[in-house]
């Protein structure tokens, strides 16, 4: 399998819980009761998995690749791309300090949470595509062929080494529960 098809198999994942986490947000903003600790475990999967193990991919090896292959850093798609990454780590910020909130009692802070999980998702939904879309493609035809299999092989050490063992399990696991969670 290819590192940009490994990326997208991985954005699958974290659609499903995009997906969650505006059926969760709706339902709060709506008057409904959802469980705050929803969003808390939200971000979590977000900075575990989304952010710790898939954006540490792409950061650490495949924008790495890129570069060494002559695209910029700080401008084009690279650049663009971690700049969403570092918006997506505001979103998520923001999401857990109003549902930390919430579940303090704070019922104001169910504008924030909806905010912050309704910005983040729709950030990542047009940051996915533009991946998919545009530097994926880029990074299949300027990565010299030779050097595709190193950039699998430093995906499976950012997933083994670097995330730890069974750490991805579990974040698949959680990604299940809330979507099982927000279908309830």
């Amino acid at each position: 399998m290819q590192a940009t098809e490994i990326l997208m198999s991985e954005h699958r994942v974290i659609e499903r819980v995009i997906a969650s986490l505006e059926s969760q947000a709706g339902e709060l903003a709506a008057g409904r009761q959802v469980r705050p600790g929803f969003f808390l475990d939200a971000a979590g999967f977000i900075k575990g998995f989304a952010d710790g193990c898939h954006h540490h991919k792409e950061e650490g090896v495949l924008f790495e690749a890129l570069v060494g292959a002559g695209l910029p850093r700080q401008a084009g798609p690279v650049g663009v791309m971690l700049a969403e990454h570092e918006q997506g780590r505001a979103f998520t910020r923001g999401m857990r300090a109003a549902a930390e909130r919430l579940a303090g009692g704070d019922a104001s802070a169910a504008r924030d949470v909806v905010a912050d999980a309704r910005g983040y998702a729709a950030l990542l939904r047009q940051h996915i595509q533009k991946e998919e879309g545009i530097l994926f493609p880029m990074a299949d035809q300027v990565i010299p062929a030779g050097q595709h299999a190193d950039v699998v092989a430093g995906f499976e050490h950012v997933e083994h080494e670097e995330t730890g063992e069974g750490v991805h399990e579990k974040y698949l696991a959680l990604a299940e529960a809330l979507e099982q969670e927000a279908a309830g």
